[in-house]
């Protein structure tokens, strides 16, 4: 078994060459083989022969990965994120070594037989494999996410045939994948077997340019025949000459924003080959990244290949609804973290449009732990597997437009064997730029690449002229990275509730035209669908299928859930990024058209109250003011919707929008209803309200952790100080904040208002908070919240909670909405009246947290089925704050202890939270800490209700 620990990638695969739709015969090997799984490596090989009888062995599916199948009987995923899940002992794996045998019986047709070659196609293996015909064995292969091709024509005959595939899961390739997702064996993408006719074509790169309106194809074939070129809406058809340009005329160019293609055909007497081009230039020009001369910013997202059931295993449907929720949510790049994705995906970011960072699949990220000692990246021995897969990256997808950056990888350290492989793509390619966040000192890579540098620094970096240190670079490096252009491979980590500053990002790259926007961390949650040994379902994540070292729920750090739904976090990056910007001055609202390339022509500008706002269309980069007539009163709000529906997004989806506030007058002295008691009390403390049962308001400084609170990030703003390796959950927990105790001070009956005072505090501390609460019979609550002096950290929450009947099931509010809003994370929030179930408030995050908070409320009723029970209006503090509130059915304490949503407690109660304040949500779970102005310090607050019988 000595090829299981052979750096080099292959042995018989065929040089790598495009993935090409083309009318020479071929058979899918897709759907039911023959499998069994050993322990070990070293089952019998005898499985290969034709004649042996796998009666006895099960069935499984191509494509897969075996352990999401067989309910357990054939292992379970791992998940880790830098760990590697075996001994670090390059290039060896241990004994213990998963192996799948796979055998298919193909009834190969006589078309197919009859070519002059057939090659077999493996897109997609994980980790490493070999592979027999008909007894013979025809090479071994790794390099999970890229494609590899053996020629098969001396095995192959017509008529019934055996293939055989031995998989291991650890192999010396699992070295260069240790990326940020689950360890899945398997055959998980398409096998094929392809026949290759006399005078075919092997290969085919068709470089598209555009430069003043007009359009060039520069054809690259391989055939041993005369080669035509055909695109009938150019009325194009020429014999190809070998190195020499094709003038096409007048073309539409391609873009991200408005993706033209034009189909066209390669062919030969024996083969046709089908593609789809798109005519654009890329190109750096000093600091600025461009596409046909227009300069680029990214609203991006890292994606993974991941579904809660498949796993990596790729559906079309659902692939194509993907990226369209991506561009509905104004996501417009993609950065394919960290492997190259199934071939399709990159046809659909053509057709859809999106400007996509091609990553190669190589990841070293657990080597970091050992200072990188023995990195791969620097060894000579592994030179040639480091260059075997971003040729097979680049030579696969080389054909589509929407790749404008090649990516060698990620977190693999530095050394030679990536400057090869730059130094290569380099060659292959001139009309594409290399990207390595890793290259810091800028040796070998054509841009400047981050990961999660605070606000500050990314300014830093956007400045001219800055003497401030780049990391890890000398003066000298500093100033040569400061010529290219600035991306932020990953600049915010969509964990759990969050993330937070996203708008700080964006307003810098408005203000620094060498910042080019960048990529959140990541696209969707890898939650693996699950259930409870009762039979509960769940999505599962790291630690949940009993391995051995794994990184939790670090891989649940998607802009949307595992079931598709998109979070608070997407709602608020769609706002921050919207391509366009609309702002309110006096009578007038300025329109401005950030877009790459399309003007606005194909949007309608309408009010809220449905009137239409007459707008021209507006360039790109182009600006108009436009007179907008309404009551200052009111609030006014305006979409860009879509005048006509898209292959995206139906028509009247909205765009961008942007709210005017009213001028809100005062609230009105209140009114004691005749006969109305709101509240009942005995021994000083709340029993009864609105004749219903109920406690409170009882002290919250807590809230359940988020998973950004959790976080122990190194990254910090706005601070030279070193952190503590300690999470501020930890700071909040070690304070005592989740079990706060009270001691009543003093109970004060007068006329008719009642008053009590409480001082609040936890065991061991001497740190408190003393809460004034003040009852009038007009229905007014006054609560005064004063900490102690000396309290050392950031508080969660500064609120108050109320314990309500079980039945209390939703709400409507009039406020902000109508998602849930944080001091950091609002731009998505609009004032107006929304109404929601208590199970709507909340987002079903795979560890829960804290979630459902909507900021600056000014009414809200609580219904219980469909009717309205109580009302709370919200009075603004002296500095003109209003709260905001939370409906839950568990507390901050009961949600904290819950590792799933099925671990949370039945419950007979519905918690009511108004929060005078709340800490912000930053990105600390894997980036920057929340921005010093949306910390939240111990502080005096003030809280002021008034409540009413039913709807306001």
């Amino acid at each position: 078994m000595a090829y299981i620990a052979d750096p080099r990638p292959h042995h018989g695969a065929l040089p790598a060459r495009s993935w090409l739709r083309s009318n020479a015969p071929a058979l899918s090997l897709n759907g039911p083989w023959r499998f069994r799984l050993s322990p070990t490596a070293t089952a019998p090989e005898d499985f290969a022969a034709e004649a042996f009888d796998d009666a006895g062995w099960d069935d499984l599916p191509v494509p897969a990965h075996w352990v999401l199948h067989g309910d357990g009987a054939y292992g379970r995923p791992i998940y880790t994120n830098v760990q590697y899940p075996f001994p670090i002992d390059p290039p060896h794996v241990p004994d213990e070594n998963p192996t799948g045998d796979y055998r298919r019986q193909v009834d190969v047709p006589a078309d197919l037989a009859g070519c002059e070659r057939v090659v077999l196609r493996f897109d997609g293996v994980e980790s490493m494999f070999r592979v027999w015909v008909n007894g013979d064995e025809v090479g071994t292969a790794s390099g999970s996410r890229l494609a590899h091709e053996f020629d098969v024509t001396g095995s192959l005959r017509a008529g019934a045939n055996v293939v055989a595939v031995r998989v291991h899961q650890w192999s010396a390739g699992s070295y260069l994948e240790d990326q940020d997702q689950w360890w899945l064996p398997g055959i998980f993408r398409d096998v094929t077997l392809i026949g290759r006719p006399a005078g075919g074509i092997e290969d085919v790169w068709l470089r598209t340019s555009y430069t003043d309106g007009r359009g060039l194809v520069l054809p690259e074939v391989t055939a041993d025949a005369p080669v035509t070129l055909r695109i009938p809406a150019l009325n194009i058809e020429q014999v190809v000459v070998a190195g020499e340009p094709v003038d096409v005329g007048e073309v539409a160019p391609w873009s991200a924003e408005e993706p033209m293609l034009y189909d066209a055909t390669v062919s030969t007497a024996a083969e046709t080959v089908t593609l789809r081009l798109g005519f654009r230039t890329v190109e750096i020009r000093g600091d600025q990244f461009l596409v046909n001369g227009r300069r680029v910013v990214f609203h991006g997202m890292n994606r993974h290949e991941t579904h809660p059931e498949r796993g990596r295993v790729f559906d079309e449907e659902h692939a194509r609804e993907d990226l369209a929720r991506m561009k509905r949510f104004n996501v417009n790049a993609i950065r394919t973290s960290h492997y190259p994705p199934h071939p399709r995906l990159l046809d659909l970011a053509d057709e859809l449009g999106f400007w996509v960072i091609l990553e190669c699949d190589l990841e070293t990220h657990g080597f970091e732990k050992l200072g990188w000692h023995g990195n791969p990246s620097d060894d000579p021995a592994w030179r040639e597997a480091y260059l075997d897969r971003v040729e097979r990256t680049v030579e696969r997808d080389k054909n589509h437009p929407s790749i404008v950056i090649w990516s060698l990888g990620n977190e693999s350290g530095t050394g030679a064997n990536l400057a090869a492989m730059s130094a290569w793509v380099h060659a292959r390619d001139a009309g594409r730029p290399v990207h390595y966040e890793g290259d810091y000192t800028g040796d070998y890579t054509d841009l400047y690449s981050r990961m999660y540098p605070p606000v500050t620094e990314t300014e830093q970096i956007g400045t001219d002229g800055s003497r401030t240190p780049l990391l890890g670079c000398t003066p000298a490096q500093g100033a040569r990275q400061r010529t290219k252009p600035f991306l932020l491979c990953e600049y915010a980590h969509a964990m759990g509730n969050g993330p937070g500053a996203l708008d700080q990002y964006e307003d810098l790259v408005h203000r620094h035209p060498r910042l080019h926007g960048g990529f959140v961390w990541e696209w969707r949650d890898h939650g693996i669908r699950t259930s409870t040994p009762d039979g509960r379902p769940f999505y599962g994540y790291g630690g949940d299928f009993g391995e051995v070292v794994h990184d939790g729920n670090f891989v649940m750090d998607g802009m949307v859930l595992s079931d598709d739904v998109p979070t608070p976090g997407l709602h608020e990056f769609k706002a921050v990024v919207q391509p366009l910007r609309l702002t309110f001055d006096g009578a007038d609202v300025v329109i401005d058209n950030l877009r790459h390339s399309a003007d606005t022509s194909d949007l309608r500008f309408v009010r809220r109250d449905s009137s239409a706002l007459a707008v021209p269309p507006i360039p790109p980069g182009g600006s108009v003011r436009v007179a907008v007539d309404a009551d200052p009163a009111a609030w006014l709000t305006i979409d860009a919707v879509l005048a006509a529906a898209t292959a995206w997004a139906p028509e009247g989806h909205v765009v961008a929008t942007a709210q005017r506030p009213a001028s809100e007058a005062p609230v009105a002295p209140a009114r004691v209803s005749s006969g109305w008691r709101p509240f009942e009390f005995e021994n000083g403390s709340l029993v009864r309200l609105a004749g219903r049962p109920a406690t409170g308001p009882r002290l919250e400084l807590f809230r359940a952790p988020t998973d950004n609170d959790e976080g122990l990030s190194d990254r910090i703003e706005d601070s030279d100080e070193s952190r503590p390796d300690v999470s501020s959950a930890d700071v909040w927990r070690r304070a005592g904040l989740d079990r706060l105790t009270t001691r009543r001070v003093s109970v004060e009956r007068s006329g008719d208002a009642l008053r009590t005072v409480d001082r609040v505090a936890a065991a061991d501390s001497a740190l408190s908070v003393l809460m004034e609460t003040i009852w009038s019979a007009d229905g007014s609550v006054r609560v005064e919240i004063l900490p102690s002096s000396g309290w050392p950290t950031v508080w969660p929450r500064i609120g108050v909670r109320f314990d309500l009947p079980g039945d209390v099931d939703g709400a409507s509010w009039f406020g902000l909405g109508p998602h849930e809003s944080y001091p950091d994370s609002m731009r998505a929030a609009q004032v107006g009246h929304y109404r929601a179930t208590i199970d709507e408030l909340s987002v079903a995050y795979a560890r829960p947290q804290e979630t459902g908070h909507r900021s600056q409320v000014r009414s809200l009723t609580l219904t219980s089925g469909d009717d309205a029970w109580l009302t709370l209006t919200t009075i603004p503090d002296t500095r003109g704050r209003r709260p905001g509130f939370t409906l839950s059915r568990h507390t901050p304490q009961q949600i904290a202890r819950a590792a799933h949503p099925h671990e949370l407690p039945p419950s007979t109660t519905s918690y009511l939270f108004i929060d005078a304040a709340q800490h912000g949500l930053g990105s600390r779970a894997c980036g920057p800490d929340v921005w010093p102005g949306f910390a939240l310090r111990p502080e005096a607050r003030t809280i002021r209700l008034r409540f009413s019988p039913g709807a306001a």
